[in-house]
């Protein structure tokens, strides 16, 4: 659809998760959204985010995107990000939440003739661009997800969706260059990350925090938050939601989840979760289709 034709009626609030066993530890999402805002927040995996109709507005890496129907905005592993409509109409997508080791996979399968084993010295795939126009790429992503939802013939669900994710690669991904040294600050930070999720059920103060990296609570919040986009504790939720997926998928019950990972209470777990994924956590965890 063009973004200057709009539809005739506002799209809904009706995202639907749902899981595939052609894609272990993944999550694909179909939805439309109208006036949901998606808070800060980032996922283990790599987002394709196809935008069927409408637009979607989004924070990423230190500026704001637009991605309109047509293009697929793609979202590294770690990266925190947003998402809100554009129009007053809203957005329609369906996404991909590809794990770090099935894209290594498929990586790997481009460049290696013979089955193995991904190494950890394989290179995370890193796509300079975030929101990328190819209808041929787009046509092939959305083939892909519908032949999982639907719990199509396994042989050509899966070919179509290496096929996809294989173009994606080719066409737009490269090696991401080697990091820079570290700095002092980074060392802080990553002392910091270490301490806040050691025990996600251990109650912990700002001030025990700073004293781990021997800086005042100020300081110490005003780094962590300028290097990763988030507050100290908003991290650690995220953190929390994160590390609760897995259990989630086994169907383990939301009550327990919550306890386990440190939230105070179902209601406290269920009001992160739904400003994450834009659902309850029952309605995440659905089993899976095919």
């Amino acid at each position: 659809m063009n973004a200057l034709y709009p539809p005739i009626q506002p799209f809904r609030n009706a995202p639907l998760y749902w899981r595939s066993s052609l894609v272990p530890g993944g999550d694909m999402l179909t939805a439309e959204y109208n006036d949901h805002t998606f808070a800060p927040h980032w996922h283990d995996a790599y987002t394709f985010a196809c935008i069927v109709e409408g637009a979607e507005r989004y924070a990423y890496r230190g500026g704001e995107h637009v991605a309109y129907a047509g293009s697929v905005a793609v979202i590294h592993p770690g990266e925190v990000h947003t998402g809100a409509r554009e129009t007053d109409f809203g957005w329609r997508y369906r996404v991909f939440y590809l794990p770090v080791s099935f894209v290594l996979g498929v990586q790997r399968q481009l460049t290696h003739p013979l089955p193995g084993p991904v190494s950890p010295e394989d290179a995370l795939p890193w796509f300079g661009e975030s929101v990328i126009y190819d209808a041929q790429a787009m046509q092939r992503l959305i083939a892909a997800h519908r032949l999982l939802q639907a719990g199509a013939d396994p042989l050509m669900a899966e070919s179509v969706l290496i096929e996809a994710v294989s173009m994606m690669l080719i066409r737009y991904a490269q090696a991401r260059s080697p990091q820079t040294p570290v700095h002092r600050d980074a060392v802080r930070v990553e002392t910091m990350k270490a301490r806040l999720s050691a025990d996600l059920t251990e109650p912990l103060s700002l001030t025990a925090l700073a004293e781990a990296v021997d800086l005042s609570p100020f300081h110490a919040a005003r780094l962590f938050s300028r290097e990763t986009g988030l507050a100290p504790h908003a991290w650690r939720n995220q953190l929390r939601l994160v590390r609760a997926l897995p259990a989630l998928r086994a169907g383990a019950s939301a009550t327990d989840v919550a306890v386990a990972q440190g939230f105070n209470d179902l209601s406290h777990f269920t009001r992160y979760f739904r400003r994450a994924f834009g659902v309850s956590p029952g309605k995440w965890s659905v089993r899976p289709g095919a």
